[in-house]
């Protein structure tokens, strides 16, 4: 607990910049479901035959998972693309259902008798739902609010993976690094907020005036989202949008690019911790991102969906051809190939004696499988991988969540999983690489892919990436890697070390 709390204690400007930005996202989503859902809720109390359709959206959007509605949100034109926008319509989407079937049913639940006395004493429909209806129906809308509100908060540490910041910001961090006290800096504060929500809400919904009681709360939240939106300017509308995928090495790649820019003058917006490869792809072939890494055999078989090659010049010069088709600059590979490894606990690969890939063939039958959702899905997974080796699997493959796989082979819930060659667990948990012996893999190199348009707004920037070409072997980034993974250090302390080290990035006085 001690060392918990000293962990809070060094990072507590960063902990509270990300609160910050988790409330700002939860009442915004919140104020602006309220907007929309209250007289969504009072429509259906007058057409009934909208309750259906209203309520169905509502119920629909509910049930979709966040990273898919982020994927189906992001091409949209002003309400898509990367950031705090994207998160706060899927907030709201997610917010409607209850403060909508709440001001129905609250206001279908008043008596009809009362009604029907405030007709007879000439009240026209307007005054009515203003003097009666809504007054007497406020507890149950008030309690729809109050839900809405609660699962904002638990919903918005979902917006880290857009770059939208928040709280999930940590817990992303901590699952990528195997680091609980990430994990655990991001998980407690989400709680208190919904803690301190539910409360604040209770208690308005509770009292003897509801009404004055949420017209007070409204304003004291509206000055301090105001003041808050003014003391947290973005940053200018020319700099640099720097992305990242959601693992370490993405990460520590995205602060050495971010770093090195800001070393050589260029402001810097740092969006990392994205999702997948097509949220980051679509991203910065719109524009939302200026910059990120990506690997020539992801962009060759996922992206373009072209046939795998072993021979890596070619890869390299056949996805720089089509991304140029697509607006999108390649810049020189980086210095290493990441490509995907399947990797075991030293002890359990050697009582099977197991060293390679198609050493796994007699135990397929038992062989329990982590890996991520994408593999299931990529020309280059995991249905090519067991095609080519011959042999299937017994067991059904365990999907998770990248973070999640190291941890769960170190606990023996899994016997070999889908990981990346420069992976830092790899060294810091002691864990065995299998050769690749028939050469399934296509080349990974890493490199930089820029949309070429945002290039040209920043003179300077291509030849500032280019000069990371090289720079980069496998021994280096796994080094990084293992840093972050097993040092648990900060991955902006490590990338700037890197640049010190290489004479990118000049050292302190």
């Amino acid at each position: 607990m001690t060392e918990f709390l000293s962990f809070l204690a060094e990072r507590r400007v960063e902990l509270l910049a990300l609160t910050g930005q988790h409330v700002i996202l939860v009442l915004v989503s919140t104020a602006l479901a309220v907007v929309l859902g209250l007289p969504l809720g009072i429509a259906m109390t007058r057409s009934p035959r909208l309750a259906r359709p209203l309520l169905g959206f509502a119920s629909l959007a509910q049930t979709i998972p966040s990273l898919a509605l982020f994927g189906f949100l992001i091409p949209i034109p002003f309400i898509g693309g990367i950031g705090t926008r994207t998160a706060v319509v899927a907030l709201v989407l997610y917010a409607l259902l209850p403060i909508m079937r709440n001001t129905y049913t609250g206001i279908r639940q008043v008596d009809p008798a009362v009604v029907e006395a405030a007709t007879g004493l000439g009240m026209t429909e307007s005054q009515r739902l203003r003097m009666v209806e809504l007054p007497l129906a406020l507890p149950v809308i008030l309690s729809g609010v109050r839900i809405a509100a609660v699962v904002s908060v638990g919903s918005a540490t979902i917006a880290a993976a857009i770059g939208a910041g928040g709280l999930g910001t940590y817990v992303f961090r901590g699952l990528a690094t195997v680091d609980t006290r990430l994990i655990l800096a991001g998980a407690i504060p989400a709680a208190l907020l919904a803690l301190l929500a539910d409360g604040l809400l209770g208690a308005v919904e509770g009292s003897r005036r509801p009404g004055y009681a949420a017209a007070g709360l409204a304003v004291a939240l509206t000055a301090g989202l105001g003041l808050a939106l003014a003391s947290g300017a973005r940053p200018a509308p020319r700099a640099v949008v720097v992305g990242s995928k959601n693992f370490t090495e993405q990460v520590i790649l995205g602060n050495v690019i971010s770093t090195l820019l800001e070393a050589r003058g260029f402001p810097v917006d740092r969006r990392l911790n994205l999702g997948g490869t097509t949220l980051c792809h679509e991203a910065v072939r719109s524009g939302q991102l200026d910059v990120y890494v990506e690997y020539t055999g992801t962009a060759l078989t996922d992206i373009l969906k072209r046939p795998a090659t072993s021979d890596s010049a070619r890869a390299l010069a056949t996805v720089r051809e089509a991304y140029r088709e697509m607006g999108l600059t390649v810049g020189p590979p980086l210095g290493f190939n990441n490509t995907f490894a399947l990797v075991m606990r030293r002890p359990y690969a050697n009582a099977h004696g197991i060293s390679r890939i198609s050493d796994l063939a007699p135990h397929a039958a038992t062989l329990r499988v982590g890996l991520f959702g994408e593999f299931l899905e990529r020309p280059d997974g995991l249905s090519g991988l067991l095609q080519a080796y011959g042999f299937r699997l017994g067991l059904r493959p365990r999907e998770m969540d990248l973070g999640l796989l190291y941890q769960a082979l170190a606990e023996n819930q899994v016997d070999v999983v889908v990981g990346s060659a420069t992976d830092g667990l790899i060294d810091a948990l002691d864990l065995v690489v299998l050769d690749d012996d028939r050469r399934y893999f296509p080349p990974y190199d890493a490199v930089p892919v820029a949309n070429t348009a945002r290039l040209a707004l920043h003179p300077g920037l291509e030849a500032a990436l280019a000069s990371l070409a090289g720079r980069i072997p496998e021994s280096v980034m796994r080094r990084m890697n293992h840093e972050v993974d097993g040092g648990h250090r900060a991955p902006a302390d490590v990338a700037r070390e890197f640049l010190r080290a290489e004479g990118l990035v000049r050292r302190p006085d």
